[in-house]
């Protein structure tokens, strides 16, 4: 290649990659394909037109540019780094682990490339090297938000509650009034999990305060009123996600029983309702087979009750429902045996288990 083509190849890439930083994708590609005439296998031109076709969602196009680039140019940390995050954006955790780590061998100390690693690590349920590799970063840089938010991402996952809120709440501590959204609904998300409800409520509200149509903010709340038995604070916010999602039929059947639990019967009903003209749904059947029977339609709720034990077996709220309605005709010989059914599928569960100490 002459001088005059290595001058005319840096100017074009050099356009290229400003292209790709104003988003004029296709004009950037123009470029990196007008190199590769030049030289096939230039690695700027290679790497530009991964970054390009990714930028576009072509994400197995740019798989193929980088590979080829590497192929040609082993090492190249550009299309390492593409790579690995291509691998990510298809699910493929394992690849980008594998892609990421080589990209370590040239340069162990990137924050950016052991962040997306833990967080690989995380989303194949490696805890031991997510956690390892979160810490190295906080080794190297205390306060790293991504480290620190990914090790309470890594413990809500696992379901250590009490930990993943230690991360959060340090997040708290160093952003202060410029905290996340996301870190807010996360830290009421484990008072949910704790059932610690009061403590989850004002985290949900400084949400919202951020974002007054936030669904995870609304949920958050209506959820928390709801686990503290406030059901007419709870239906504020089940009806403020209704307004923004009126065919949301798992909200739909949260406003019934609230206002089930309120006595609102002929409410509770028209929700229920509401949901399962959506499609069916076991909790909005449930939701009406509990109406039945709080109202003395005990073979109503019986039959209903059975025809969902059909199609979902091994839901045990359902075999205490039935065990219940069943007490209450008197037939306290079908309710144990009821109960005895769902223990047959060896799942433990303390309810049922309760239920059966009670009648025995």
């Amino acid at each position: 290649m002459n001088e005059s083509d290595t001058q005319k190849i840096a100017d074009i890439s050099k356009a290229g990659y400003q292209m790709l930083k104003e988003n004029r994708v296709s004009d950037a590609i123009d470029c990196f394909t007008r190199i590769l005439l030049i030289d096939e296998n230039n690695n700027y031109a290679l790497v530009g037109m991964g970054d390009a076709t990714r930028k576009s969602g072509s994400v197995s196009d740019a798989v193929k540019y980088y590979q080829r680039c590497l192929n040609h140019h082993p090492g190249n940390n550009y299309a390492l780094f593409g790579l690995a995050d291509c691998y990510k954006a298809l699910n493929q955790y394992q690849k980008a682990i594998d892609i990421w780590e080589q990209y370590l061998l040239h340069d162990d100390k990137n924050i950016t490339v052991l962040t997306r690693i833990a967080d690989a690590y995380r989303k194949v349920k490696d805890f031991e090297n997510s956690k390892n590799t979160y810490l190295h970063v906080i080794n190297m840089e205390k306060t790293n938000p991504y480290a620190i938010i990914g090790l309470g991402h890594l413990h809500y996952d696992f379901k250590d509650y009490e930990k993943a809120l230690f991360y959060w709440e340090q997040m708290i501590e160093f952003k202060k009034d410029e905290i996340d959204i996301r870190v807010l609904t996360s830290i009421g998300n484990c008072h949910r999990k704790l059932k610690t409800f009061d403590k989850g409520i004002p985290y949900f509200e400084s949400a919202l305060q951020k974002e007054v149509h936030n669904f995870y903010a609304l949920f958050g709340l209506a959820d928390c009123y709801r686990g503290l038995n406030q059901f007419e604070k709870s239906l504020i916010y089940w009806n403020r996600i209704l307004i923004q999602d009126p065919r949301n039929k798992m909200i739909l059947t949260r406003t019934g029983d609230a206002y089930r639990n309120l006595s609102d019967f002929e409410n509770a009903k028209i929700y229920y309702e509401k949901a399962l003209n959506i499609e069916f749904d076991t909790y909005a059947v449930l939701g009406l087979a509990i109406l039945s029977k709080v109202q003395g339609r005990y073979d109503e709720a019986i039959a209903s009750l059975k025809r969902l034990i059909q199609q979902d077996n091994k839901n045990y709220r359902l075999y205490i429902e039935l065990a219940g309605c069943l007490l209450q005709t008197g037939n306290k010989k079908a309710a144990l045996e009821t109960l005895e059914n769902f223990q047959k599928f060896g799942i433990k569960n303390d309810k049922i288990s309760e239920m059966l100490e009670s009648l025995s």
